[in-house]
């Protein structure tokens, strides 16, 4: 990300009132709440977009965003979102996973012999992928199991990533020597690895607003979404879980990051394990 230069300094004036028409976009755009400490943040991410575009002001990049130019303001959404992610991060919650939750799945359903995992907010998909990981490893070559991961964000940038499931070599760097090498294969004489059929088959990744329609149905066994409502604000928060605990059966597991709480946001679910939640009547 470009440094935030001081405004003394800055190439584009970037007002008070600049700031509060980006805040607005945002938040009618995709939910996220900007605290006034972002300000910085947000010229370094945006003031890219203005030179792409060769515009000569925050003015005019937020009159065509408010002129409803769909394209740009996809790229506007992107350039905001945060995207920090790395491979089995939070390695409990896999633990978890591999230990409890998916023998537990096979057992309970047994007679549909189906199985859902939502990753929401998967960014590049190291989250997704790992989720993969443990369960290729878990369940083996799942024969006359339906078990399928889907992956989604709201940054269409991040998702093509994802989808290609390439990465640099120091991206790996959370996980063993014989994983990696079991589910990637080294590309570019090995300064990156992709991923293979076996963990791309399990995936599929789409773009999903949070608060627009969601096409789901469900219902999902189990719900990864890590470090995402924290940048909501708790009416927004509420509305999300509300949500994705009608797409949960009882006994269904939403699994949060480190920093997140349902408290104050929830009471359909009841605490299981570290950020880890499972749905109750």
């Amino acid at each position: 990300m470009d440094a935030a230069a001081p405004a003394a300094t800055r190439e584009f004036p970037f007002t008070d009132a600049d700031f509060c028409r980006v805040r607005e976009l945002v938040r009618s755009s995709i939910g996220i709440s900007l605290a006034d400490s972002k300000r910085e943040l947000v010229y370094g991410r945006l003031v890219r977009r203005l030179r792409h575009l060769g515009l000569g002001s925050f003015a005019e990049y937020l009159a065509c965003l408010e002129s409803g130019a769909e394209t740009e303001l996809e790229q506007f959404c992107n350039a905001i979102t945060t995207n920090l992610t790395a491979f089995f991060r939070e390695r409990h919650h896999f633990e978890f996973l591999a230990r409890d939750v998916l023998p537990a799945l096979l057992r309970r359903n047994a007679a549909t012999r189906r199985i859902r995992i939502w990753s929401a907010g998967c960014s590049t998909g190291e989250e997704p992928y790992s989720i993969a990981m443990v369960v290729r490893e878990a369940l083996g070559d799942l024969a006359g199991w339906d078990l399928r991961i889907l992956a989604t964000d709201v940054d269409s940038n991040v998702l093509a990533h994802a989808a290609a499931g390439v990465y640099e070599a120091e991206r790996f760097e959370r996980i063993e020597a014989a994983r990696r090498d079991r589910w990637f294969s080294p590309v570019a004489a090995g300064k990156r690895h992709e991923a293979g059929a076996a963990l791309k088959s399990l995936i599929a990744f789409r773009r999903l607003n949070f608060i627009e329609p969601w096409p789901m149905r469900g219902p999902f066994d189990v719900i990864f979404c890590r470090n995402v409502i924290i940048y909501f604000d708790k009416s927004t928060q509420r509305d999300i879980v509300g949500r994705m605990a009608a797409l949960q059966r009882d006994g269904d597991y939403l699994v949060l990051g480190h920093s997140e709480s349902l408290l104050n946001v929830s009471d359909r679910y009841g605490l299981e394990g570290r950020t880890i939640h499972r749905r109750v009547r």
